[in-house]
């Protein structure tokens, strides 16, 4: 660890102590340039980089009056660092480089030039202990980035304060130090992401920095990243260019795994949102596409031989007792197949993904009556009425879910939006069947048909209670409108930021898994009038937000609520590696 001039001694099992920092030397640059006293930032930077003195030249970068000059410099000390093998301090340095551009270039130099050799005789490596303990415990309190903290040899036993330092005990207290300390513990007593509250804010900047981080230190997300901080649903979307921040707003609080393994808070046991959904659904607005969504489908072989059976038995004169119905239904369902689910928009192996296929496949349940619902909720065969409906006729039903929210509403100046109404609703059609097996769009639905799909959008507060898949489904939806309001009203522009990590071509990689392909076709069957009807479903789900998050599209808030929660909530003395704030 040359970049700290760090000579410590650990003691290992046993009580023997190896000295450490003799196989290192200091970093130099090739040529020296200035001194510290020039009053230029680039010279001053330089001459201390030329001494292998990081944190001065950090903070003589940090006091240059241009930004993009300040992370010009903020990305050569960062790689010196790296070059220096002091890759947790030239990842802390490229945590202050404002530009979300320049960091990530700052980051690939890092990467490319990294140096890990070792050099000199055969000793212990501490290298990864003191890193650990540095990255981990008050990262912004050590020499490397300008702090005030050190690690240092002792001919005892060590411990670790508070401070991060590595301190002999009993330790000695320096009133400097102890005060950096006390207000440093005072900011973690008040940031408990576990902790419920009305309306936590999350800046979509700041986090994406601490993943653009934690990746080039080899570190995936943590559980806190991955779940968005315990958010439950977005409530408001906040623009800051004073501050550079686009900011998402809602309830949140602590989280578990539930029996089926999903993430959900802790009282009412209802999803929380996810940080790959989110990556998903900005690369899809920000992509060519601009909405996703899936279909499940009969084939077209499986439609036809659904057809023959029908009428094969229909020719013997139909269905004559209890052991036939069940020969019947049995012929149908192995007519029929599977049924081919098809994701668009979206990769088919992300999470995202497969919330769309549960939630559409399971309201197919629910509407053929396979799958309890709620009160109030009318499934398809149960609603039919031989005095309105033509059961005579082989038909096929479209269920599909797709956005349901009242308009949206904004400040004057288009810094803050509030999502507003339920997020989902059913809609419905009846598709016309031919002997071929081709399907018919009719553009009309059946009244037995639209009464399930209005019961199942008025009642979708409960059934997604009851079943949380459906409320997965929402947050979905909600971050796909999140995602079409800041690229329809050009918000990364008033920020100056460029979506380096999360954006279409951005190097965040969501967790991938195995895609749907296939599904047992979902049937039914109900004896009315003593005629045996049987009911097949097909259907998806269809995202698309662009309209709704159109400039006529939302509306202004007159009354100046969303205006005062804007100025409520803006984010002021974060941690440095601070993301989330209430």
């Amino acid at each position: 660890m040359a970049a700290r001039r760090v000579r410590a001694r650990a003691l290992l099992a046993g009580g023997l102590f190896l000295l450490l920092g003799s196989a290192f030397q200091p970093y130099a640059a090739a040529q020296f340039v200035g001194n510290p006293q020039d009053g230029n930032p680039q010279n001053k930077v330089q001459a201390h980089l030329a001494a292998g003195e990081f944190g001065p030249a950090r903070n003589a970068a940090l006091a240059a009056g241009n930004a993009g000059v300040r992370d010009r410099l903020l990305g050569d000390i960062a790689a010196a660092q790296s070059r220096a093998g002091a890759q947790q301090g030239s990842l802390a340095t490229a945590t202050d480089i404002g530009s979300d551009v320049v960091r990530s270039g700052a980051l690939q130099q890092m990467k490319n030039s990294r140096w890990f050799g070792r050099g000199g005789g055969v000793k212990a490596d501490f290298d990864p202990l003191i890193d650990l303990i540095t990255s981990t415990i008050e990262p912004d309190s050590w020499q490397d980035v300008g702090g005030p903290g050190s690690v240092s040899g002792f001919d005892g036993g060590v411990r670790v304060d508070s401070l991060g330092l590595l301190r002999r005990i009993p330790p000695r207290t320096d009133a400097a130090l102890e005060s950096v300390r006390h207000s440093a513990s005072k900011i973690v007593s008040t940031t408990n992401p576990r902790k419920a509250v009305a309306l936590r804010k999350i800046s979509l900047n700041r986090l994406e920095r601490e993943l653009q981080l934690r990746q080039a230190a080899g570190l995936p997300p943590d559980e806190t990243m991955k779940l968005l901080a315990g958010l439950q649903r977005i409530k408001y979307v906040l623009v800051y260019p004073e501050t550079g921040d686009i900011v998402i707003a809602g309830p949140a609080g602590d989280w578990k795994q539930d029996f089926e393994g999903r993430w959900v808070d802790t009282v009412k046991e209802q999803p929380v949102v996810q940080l790959d959904d989110l990556v998903v659904a900005f690369r899809n607005a920000f992509g060519k596409e601009g909405k996703f969504g899936c279909s499940i489908n009969p084939t077209k072989p499986g439609l036809a031989a659904a057809q023959e059976v029908n009428d094969r038995w229909a020719k013997k004169g139909g269905i004559k007792s209890t052991s036939q119905r069940g020969d019947f239904l049995e012929e149908i369902r192995a007519g029929l197949g599977k049924q081919d689910i098809v994701v668009y928009g979206i990769d088919p192996q992300t999470r995202a993904a497969r919330v769309l296929v549960e939630a559409d496949y399971r309201m197919k349940l629910v509407g053929m009556g396979l799958e309890e619902g709620t009160l109030g909720v009318t499934s398809y065969l149960k609603a039919l009425d031989p005095k309105r409906d033509d059961l005579a006729n082989l038909s096929v039903l479209r269920w599909w879910f797709t956005l349901n929210y009242d308009a949206l509403s904004a400040t004057k100046e288009r810094d803050g939006f509030e999502l507003k109404g339920p997020g989902v609703k059913v809609l419905s059609e009846n598709e016309m069947l031919t002997e071929q097996g081709d399907r018919v769009h009719t553009g009309r639905s059946s009244e037995a048909n639209s009464e399930f799909a209005a019961s199942f959008t008025r009642q979708f507060e409960i059934l997604a209670a009851k079943y949380p898949i459906y409320a997965e489904l929402r947050n979905v939806f909600d971050l796909a409108l999140v995602a079409a309001v800041v690229r329809s009203h050009e918000l990364p522009e008033k920020v100056n930021w460029h979506l380096t990590h999360f954006g279409p071509d951005g190097t965040y990689e969501p967790q991938l898994d195995v895609a749907p392909t296939k599904v047992d076709s979902v049937i039914n069957h109900r004896v009315i009038d003593g005629k045996h009807l049987v009911a097949g479903v097909s259907g998806g789900v269809t995202v698309d937000a662009r309209s709704l998050a159109t400039s006529a599209a939302v509306k202004t808030d007159e009354y100046g609520v969303l205006k005062a929660e804007r100025r409520t909530s803006q984010p002021k003395d974060l941690p440095r590696n601070g993301w989330w704030w209430d």
